[in-house]
């Protein structure tokens, strides 16, 4: 007998269409079985309104920067200049305030309909660089915030060894990096064995960018990916000024320095991929490399806009993140990867409703390592994210799929249930007042930054 079951009004099933009367029975963590054409909600079952999607996985998030909203937005100045400001919250934090404001933060996610996070994790040291006594601290405390939140969690540790191409690690850098790669492959090694076996949690890997490993570290960070096949992720040509630096020292671009060190392929993500070649799409393509588009912050930070759909053709798979939280919201993500290259080309109609719902499911889900997540079939991941079709953004909407990637927002999100616990019930989480635990874990941070 089933633990869980659940009606759906509306459901988004494999192919890729919006089926009536769906009736999904949950065992455990999994889906047991879907049955579609169920006219109503047989006893005991718990209807859902609206349209229910898989969960979605947000695939480049860095938890802490979430302190930063709201500050940063109105100044003049450019990325290098926000970069500062994040600094000053990154030297802030030790694990139990960290702790407090991931918590929150992926709570937030979960009330947009989150299940997954790829949390891009570079903040591992003490401020001046000294280690902890559990040298991965920094980490667990990611890994127990996901879990109070009610999220799986790909936890991609970065190695992070330079502040600039050429450049030695300064001021509160110091507590991103390990002195070289072979030092962050045995603290790796051991977040790895910490988590072995334990199905909600991905210990993956993570080069910061070809600014912050030199060349000839990169095949330690791909070795330690290749050997345990977890995900490896990678900041990717955001900037063209990283494009400059990288042609100085190497006279190659980035994707091109990955690619002859080993770091591309299928468990691999290149993050932004804003200013790339023809021979960069070439490259991460035919690789299979998956690329993340986190269009919020790129907008936010006056990046650019890459060319996603040229990398989808050329044969990589797009998935979306909210990296630095200026808005959590993968819906605003999705439509904004199709309105930006709108922009860009002056033509419309570039990704269909179908194809950006696969990258904020299936597609990120399996660039965090879990292939199992992001569908409604049976022995998958028991993710179950419920968007109302009569709110005022939504109400006389189109098609379903239509109408949620182009007028829905995270607050259309009313239940969620994230491995086959209802983390989201009427539109509440099960930590109570998420706005109340943001505002006292960001205020925390910036007090103690002062």
């Amino acid at each position: 007998m089933p633990e869980l079951t659940y009606w759906c009004e509306l459901a988004w099933l494999p192919p890729g269409e919006a089926v009536a009367g769906v009736l999904v029975e949950i065992e455990g963590s999994r889906i047991a079985a879907i049955t579609p054409g169920v006219a109503g909600p047989p006893p005991g079952a718990t209807r859902l309104a609206g349209l229910t999607l898989p969960g979605l996985a947000n695939a480049h998030s860095h938890a802490f920067h979430r302190a930063l909203r709201g500050v940063t937005q109105a100044e003049q100045g450019s990325f290098w200049t926000w970069r500062e400001r994040m600094y000053g919250v990154a030297g802030a934090l030790d694990p139990d305030s960290y702790h407090r404001l991931a918590t929150a933060a992926f709570a937030e996610m979960a009330l947009a309909g989150i299940t997954c996070v790829g949390e891009f994790h570079y903040l591992h040291h003490t401020p001046d660089g000294t280690p902890y006594d559990d040298p991965n601290a920094m980490g667990h405390a990611l890994v127990a915030a996901a879990r109070e939140a009610g999220l799986r969690i790909a936890l991609l540790d970065a190695c992070y060894l330079t502040g600039g191409v050429g450049e030695p690690l300064g001021g509160v850098q110091l507590r991103f990096g390990d002195g070289d790669a072979e030092r962050w492959a045995v603290r790796a090694e051991a977040l790895a064995a910490a988590y072995a076996g334990q199905p909600d949690v991905e210990a993956g890997a993570a080069v910061h960018s070809v600014r912050a490993v030199p060349a000839e570290h990169l095949a330690t960070v791909a070795a330690f990916s290749h050997h345990h096949a977890a995900p490896l992720h990678v900041h990717v040509s955001e900037q063209r000024a990283e494009n400059a630096s990288c042609l100085e020292r190497y006279s190659a671009t980035p994707v091109q320095v990955l690619h002859e060190h080993g770091v591309l392929g299928p468990r691999s993500t290149a993050v932004h991929a804003t200013h790339v070649s023809e021979v960069d799409v070439a490259l991460l393509g035919q690789s299979r490399t998956y690329v993340c588009m986190c269009p919020t912050t790129e907008r936010d930070l006056a990046d650019g806009i890459g060319p996603a759909r040229a990398m989808h053709e050329a044969g990589s798979p797009v998935t979306l993140g909210s990296d630095s939280h200026a808005v959590v919201d993968l819906f605003e993500e999705a439509r904004a990867v199709e309105l930006d290259e709108r922009l860009a080309s002056e033509r419309r109609g570039h990704w269909r409703a179908a194809e950006l719902l696969q990258a904020a499911t299936a597609a990120g889900h399996a660039s965090l390592g879990f292939p199992d997540a992001g569908t409604l079939c049976p022995g998958a991941w028991a993710d179950l994210v419920s968007v109302r079709l009569d709110s005022v953004r939504t109400a006389g909407g189109g098609p379903a799929a239509e109408t949620v990637v182009f007028a829905a927002t995270a607050a259309d999100v009313h239940s969620v249930v994230s491995g086959g616990r209802q983390v989201v019930a009427e539109g509440r989480h099960v930590l109570g007042d998420v706005g109340a635990l943001l505002a006292e874990a960001v205020a925390e941070a910036r007090r103690e930054r002062v």
